[in-house]
């Protein structure tokens, strides 16, 4: 496998804007037309080499492929490990790329703690806008079920909601969509009342409106908000809430809900 940073000549942490730069200057020197060479293998790993990088999902799986399963040694002595790369770094890529590492190699626990602490200290962490979809979808989700296998039922909600909101971004067949769906919906129904604090489920049933699913679940919600706001003292907003739970599904007045 080609090392496609020693071959473009930029560090690990290289910028796209770095990145561009070095291929524009090997290509120059590189080029058949420029050298007059008949072998071009070194221009063509180098063109391979910026198609790598230049793509954040190709270089996502680069980075884990060459630096987890492969032994890089430079200068026969010192072995990069990307583990202990990523988790010396502080910018927000780094430390998003260090939870998903962790929950593929059995380190679940601390993914989590990861997850948490950068959720508190960064009020706009996002993590799906380092990965491709695929890659946030799959990994998303399984830190998703991490956490409400911790009873961390909001953060999990949260999450879910970022994945489920992608998905509906893209018209093609979704594989996997009714699985997130069903998750989601098992944790607005039985992990959500009592197990955190009112304004947080409120929070949950709020957005649970937004992501398509059906009347007789979003008039569940609304039920249960109107409760919510009347255990909280909000008895007009509950009144709100209760009035549109049957304008939106009426058959659900005397249904016993989970």
């Amino acid at each position: 496998m080609i090392n496609c940073y020693e071959i473009l000549g930029v560090r690990h942490d290289a910028t796209a804007a770095e990145i561009k730069k070095a291929y524009r200057q090997k290509a120059k020197l590189f080029h058949p037309d420029a050298t007059k060479s008949k072998d071009s293998e070194k221009f063509q790993n180098l063109v391979r080499a910026y198609e790598i990088l230049s793509n954040q999902r190709q270089r996502s799986i680069f980075d884990e492929s060459f630096y987890t399963r492969s032994t890089y040694t430079k200068n026969n002595q010192e072995t990069f490990d990307y583990y202990k790369w990523l988790s010396a770094r502080m910018d927000e890529e780094s430390r998003a790329k260090l939870i998903f590492f962790d929950l593929m190699h059995e380190r679940e626990d601390e993914a989590v703690a990861e997850f948490k602490r950068m959720s508190m200290e960064h009020a706009d962490f996002n993590l799906k806008q380092w990965f491709s979809r695929e890659d946030f979808m799959d990994y998303g989700y399984i830190l998703a079920e991490e956490l409400a296998l911790r009873n961390e039922y909001y953060d999990a909600v949260i999450l879910l909601e970022q994945i489920i909101r992608m998905e509906y971004s893209f018209s093609y067949f979704r594989l996997f969509f009714p699985e997130v769906l069903e998750f989601t919906l098992s944790i607005l129904k039985r992990n959500i009342v009592d197990t955190i604090n009112d304004e947080l489920a409120i929070d949950c049933y709020e957005r649970a409106l937004d992501l398509g699913f059906s009347p007789k679940e979003d008039s569940f919600f609304l039920r249960q908000m109107a409760e919510l706001y009347k255990r909280i003292g909000d008895l007009e907003t509950s009144k709100i809430c209760y009035e549109e739970s049957l304008r939106v599904s009426p058959e659900s007045k005397n249904r016993n809900f989970i």
